[in-house]
């Protein structure tokens, strides 16, 4: 049986929906991006189907943050790159100033044709930005492809792995638990030191460990 989301009415198909939602939507996002990097641009989020897409060693598999999120839209991967590749397209000629996508709200990159998916929108469109989270380990192959993204795009391009570590090397960010007693700084959203993301922008500015506390 295959492992999904406990909400499957909330699936929807990606040629039926927008894919991309601003981050007005989302209070803890926000969406004109107002930090010295990416200054300008405008926040933007994928969901996809959280469990279908993780990784079976995500530390939030039985807990997961999609848990207490019944009226999300969670994107089903059949024709999802043509669509994104699409939407991608179409916000950056309205947004001269560029797009930050947050990937992923619910989901994780599920396979290494889809990290290079992403490669090849950060090749040809030098406007848009990424961030997000992975629970893929960093020695998995996802977690490579992942690694090698944030190397060849390291001024575009911030994925940062959900692990309890202090990195040591280029293309290695991290996202640590509350538990966490490493170099790190809490993230400031949570703690009320910023209104949102896009007026903080921590997590693509500083390779220090950032950590969440637990929901």
């Amino acid at each position: 049986m295959k492992v999904s989301t406990i909400y499957q009415k909330s699936i929807k198909s990606p040629s039926d929906f927008t894919l991309l939602k601003k981050g007005s939507s989302n209070a803890k996002l926000g969406y004109k991006i107002s930090t010295k990097k990416w200054n300008g641009s405008r926040l933007y989020s994928l969901t996809l189907v959280e469990r279908e897409t993780c990784p079976r060693t995500c530390h939030h598999w039985d807990d997961c943050y999609g848990n207490n999120m019944p009226f999300a839209h969670r994107f089903s991967t059949d024709g999802l790159m043509p669509k994104l590749r699409q939407e991608v397209e179409t916000l950056l000629q309205k947004h001269k100033n560029g797009i930050t996508i947050r990937l992923h709200v619910l989901g994780d990159f599920y396979s290494v044709d889809y990290v290079r998916f992403w490669e090849s929108m950060l090749l040809f469109n030098d406007k848009l930005t990424l961030f997000g989270y992975t629970a893929n380990p960093r020695n998995s192959e996802i977690g490579k492809a992942i690694w090698l993204l944030n190397i060849r795009f390291s001024e575009r391009c911030v994925i940062r792995y959900s692990h309890n570590a202090e990195s040591n090397m280029l293309g290695e960010w991290y996202a640590a638990e509350e538990s966490f007693e490493g170099n790190s700084f809490n993230c400031p959203e949570q703690v009320d030191k910023v209104k949102d993301c896009a007026s903080c922008g921590l997590c693509w500015t500083t390779q220090k460990t950032v950590r969440f506390l637990s929901h």
